[in-house]
């Protein structure tokens, strides 16, 4: 079995389309054992994952040994969804301030939003963990639940798009990968997906003004969906399940890279979990995401899908490519984020 810094080879069919959590801030031994038999393509952390810095090092080369898994996520957007703070990282503004930036200054804005990706994987680099889940490229609409709120860029398309590649780009020239979500959109959304399922009734016409950011980034190498009903596009299945969505995120907004379907353990998506995750990989997700860490939930997704399809494994190879070398030294550019945003990082 490869460790983190062998050769991997993204078509391996003994890869399962499965990222997934952890239970706590090491690993155990049921938890490598599930790994090795499974070899998920990724791994995700989340604060209960997070102790001192050597303990984070170490239950991330512990998992990529154990599954072969390259890549390794995490929540770190900035603002209230920042899984690792002080002191082993700086807090960063919700990209809302950076938003707030556009009306004076456009290019500086925009510079402000590469700067903060960029740091934000340079800060990640150091404990193996290279792929932040950012930018949020919703565009939120006046009402909506605040479950994005300010962690958008803006309320219109034009600056959402800019702001949230130009952080997409900033995270790729620091050698991570930027997950952009949550396709085709998630501002509409009159309660939080992580308790109970959204359901959006505005027409397709609507609809465009969601979809636009996304179209913007179709290049980014991982994206993410929503678990959100859009009736105008199919009234029975929010977008993680259904293939009507799946279809308009890879030929209308023409998303290019690794799909996943958000995390199966939240409360938008009732039912037997096993059954889900084979509907997300069925309507043309690439892969599922399960996020809670419960082992059980795990080998019961893990026994209901089958291995990578070649063309998620070519997206997932495709990926893997663009990931490079951290940042040496990054201290000029948080002078320069701080003197930006008026805020020390």
């Amino acid at each position: 079995m490869p460790g983190p810094t062998a050769s991997w080879d993204a078509t391996d069919p003994m890869t399962a389309p499965l990222i997934v959590g952890l239970s706590g801030t090491a690993l155990t031994a049921d938890e490598a054992a599930f790994l090795a038999a499974t070899r998920p393509l990724g791994l995700i952390l989340f604060k209960r994952n997070i102790g001192t810095a050597d303990e984070i090092t170490r239950l991330v080369a512990a998992a990529q040994e154990a599954s072969g898994a390259r890549l390794v996520l995490i929540d770190q957007e900035g603002g209230r969804v920042q899984r690792i703070g002080p002191p082993l990282a700086p807090r960063y503004p919700p990209a809302a301030a950076i938003g707030a930036l556009h009306a004076a200054d456009p290019a500086q804005a925009a510079r402000a939003a590469w700067l903060a990706g960029h740091l934000i994987a340079a800060d990640l680099a150091p404990f193996g963990i290279n792929t932040p889940c950012l930018p949020v490229a919703d565009v939120p609409v006046p009402g909506a639940h605040d479950v994005i709120g300010d962690r958008a860029y803006g309320e219109t398309p034009d600056i959402v798009a800019a702001l949230a590649g130009a952080a997409a780009d900033g995270v790729m020239a620091a050698g991570a990968l930027p997950v952009v979500k949550h396709i085709p959109g998630h501002g509409r959304a009159w309660v939080d997906s992580h308790v109970s399922l959204p359901v959006v009734e505005a027409d397709r016409a609507a609809l465009e003004r969601d979809f636009a950011p996304f179209r913007a980034l179709a290049a980014t190498p991982l994206g993410m969906t929503a678990h959100v009903v859009y009736t105008a596009i199919d009234p029975a299945r929010p977008a993680t399940l259904s293939p009507a969505a799946i279809d308009l995120i890879r030929t209308d907004i023409g998303f290019e890279g690794l799909l996943m379907g958000d995390d199966l353990s939240m409360g938008a998506i009732s039912g037997d979990i096993g059954a889900n995750a084979a509907a997300s990989l069925a309507a043309g997700c690439d892969c599922v995401l399960h996020c809670n860490g419960d082992l059980g939930e795990m080998d019961a997704i893990a026994s209901a899908i089958g291995p990578m399809t070649d063309a998620a494994a070519r997206r997932l190879a495709a990926a893997h490519a663009r990931l490079g070398p951290a940042p040496a030294d990054v201290t000029a550019l948080r002078d320069e984020f701080a003197d930006l945003v008026g805020a020390a990082v």
